[in-house]
């Protein structure tokens, strides 16, 4: 299929990518909105579908969370802020970990997979730490 690429969906790619986040929908609407103020909140969801199945970016659900959108569609993984809700890609190797291996365990045919780390973020530490020396 050949995806047409509009201007929309350029504004919308080009603010993804200038933003280097893992937006939600409404987040990107607000961004592309200041550019493109007559464009609906429904055209930003539906051309972040098109451009997530085209492959061109990549469509996050994190712990059952509003879906976030990435910039970078290559495989890799992320670290979420329980806190604020933040998404950060991480960075590191799988070393000796394949689909093969996790198939092999509970009789799936395995096609990838997903490293989903949960934790608390610098900046929202920062902030307890700073609520914590102010008692």
């Amino acid at each position: 299929m050949q995806l047409r690429m509009t201007n929309q969906r350029e504004i919308i790619l080009r603010e993804l990518n200038t933003s280097q986040r893992h937006l939600a929908a409404d987040e990107l609407y607000d961004r592309v909105k200041k550019v493109m103020p007559r464009i609906s909140l429904a055209t930003v969801y539906r051309n972040l579908e098109i451009l997530s199945e085209a492959g061109m970016i990549g469509k996050l659900e994190i712990s059952g969370r509003q879906k976030r959108f990435d910039y970078d569609p290559s495989e890799h993984d992320h670290i979420y802020c329980v806190v604020c809700h933040r998404v950060d890609n991480l960075e590191m190797a799988h070393k000796g970990l394949t689909a093969e291996e996790f198939g092999a365990v509970v009789g799936y045919s395995v096609t990838g997979y997903r490293l989903e780390i949960i934790g608390v973020c610098p900046e929202c530490q920062t902030k307890n730490e700073n609520k914590e020396s102010k008692k």
